[in-house]
């Protein structure tokens, strides 16, 4: 069974930073997309990030494009979102999500196969 696990969430004041970790259990973790999505309260969970099987590439929703950067460390079976410039429309549910072994990255919802429980970000203006 996959388990992923975020982790760094936090509150911080608007111009701040985060980062964000996810620990994925699944042994095959290097040879797959991985993605940041998130869900602000009365919202749909929407699209952050995501990083192709080797981090070679990434994409980015326009909303945090220059701010938001998303890496991964194979080796440790991890995926990050690194925070900059936050700001309150930033506050939101993280979650991350793994596209179950396929290495090309996806920006849907339908594109990941298994979640995190997600971790709390909130921005104070």
């Amino acid at each position: 069974q996959v388990q992923l696990v975020e982790s760094g969430g936090g509150l911080v004041q608007a111009g701040g930073s985060l980062r964000l970790s996810c620990a994925a259990s699944r042994r095959t973790f290097s040879t797959s997309a991985m993605g940041w999505f998130r869900q602000a309260p009365g919202k749909e969970r929407e699209f952050v990030a995501a990083i192709n099987w080797n981090g070679g590439s990434t994409y980015y929703a326009d909303s945090v494009k220059d701010r938001f950067t998303i890496s991964r460390d194979n080796a440790k079976n991890s995926v990050y979102l690194q925070m900059n410039s936050l700001k309150p429309e930033d506050t939101a549910v993280y979650y991350c999500a793994d596209r179950g072994g396929v290495s090309w990255l996806g920006a849907s919802l339908g594109d990941y196969n298994y979640w995190g429980q997600g971790t709390q970000v909130t921005v104070s203006s």
